[in-house]
């Protein structure tokens, strides 16, 4: 079971403010939390093989073909501003226009 101490720790690590009510609920709330990845821990899982999914999944895949890129003008197409094969974005940090 979580402290209190530990609970004012976590909410100040994470910039948050709990009052009194709110710390009390998350001190359950969060050792409960815990208990909970205790009792998984202590699951035995010696011959459970590593997987990336807990279903099987079938990953087609598609031949890596070589195609035409775009020319400059068809990706720059529907830019708002541009300055030759350049996107002209607005200055957003001030002093720095140009």
């Amino acid at each position: 079971m979580l402290t209190r101490k530990e609970v004012e720790e976590i909410a100040l690590l994470a910039r948050l403010y709990l009052d009194e009510d709110e710390l009390g609920t998350m001190q359950g709330e969060l050792g409960a939390i815990i208990e909970h990845f205790d009792v998984m821990a202590s699951v035995e899982t010696t011959d459970v093989p590593p997987m990336t999914h807990p279903l099987p999944l079938e990953l087609p895949l598609r031949l890596d073909v070589v195609l035409p890129s775009l020319t400059a003008d068809e990706a720059l197409r529907g830019v708002p501003k541009r300055d030759g094969d350049l996107i002209v974005v607005p200055a957003i940090i001030p002093g720095s226009e140009s």
